[in-house]
């Protein structure tokens, strides 16, 4: 009974629908618990599969990490093999070139010693030749004067049978 005018605790069960009210829980209870359950059964599967699917894709990001890195490593010894090799070359050509040009350089010295020879051997010549032939004239100028016609004869064949023997 409800009291006028206040407010009151009513403790007739059967006039407050309490048991109605267990009754609607507890079928409620029951039927969402399979429904709800299933739901959450299936989100809680749903989840694992992604979080192993997620591992899964860690472990691969992993070893290609490890692969890349391993890659990485290489390529940075083989960048260091070519640039070493690439030192060791250019000191080979720096050498061989030195040596190609002292070699030219001693070629070219050895070619202007051959040349000073062979003109101080062509200006000798040519000073013995001219003193010769100034010796000859000289002595042809002189000549008539103190040889008579039969040393002069004598003299010209000695001269003609010593051309025939050169």
């Amino acid at each position: 009974m409800a009291h006028a005018g206040g407010f009151g605790i009513n403790t007739n069960i059967l006039d407050t629908n309490l048991i109605n009210l267990v009754i609607v829980i507890g079928v409620l209870f029951w039927f969402l618990r399979g429904f709800l359950g299933g739901i959450l059964d299936r989100r809680r599967l749903a989840i694992l599969a992604d979080l192993n699917d997620a591992e899964e894709r860690l472990k691969q990001a992993n070893a290609a990490l490890a692969l890349a890195q391993q890659g990485v490593a290489a390529a940075q010894q083989k960048a260091e093999q070519i640039r070493a090799d690439g030192k060791a070359r250019a000191a080979a050509v720096r050498i061989d070139s030195e040596k190609r040009t002292i070699e030219e350089m001693a070629r070219l010295r050895q070619d202007a010693v051959s040349d000073l020879n062979a003109e101080a051997a062509r200006v000798n010549d040519l000073l013995r030749r001219e003193a010769a032939r100034q010796a000859i004239e000289k002595a042809l100028a002189a000549l008539p004067g103190k040889l008579d016609d039969a040393a002069q004869g004598q003299l010209l064949d000695q001269s003609i049978s010593n051309l025939g023997n050169a």
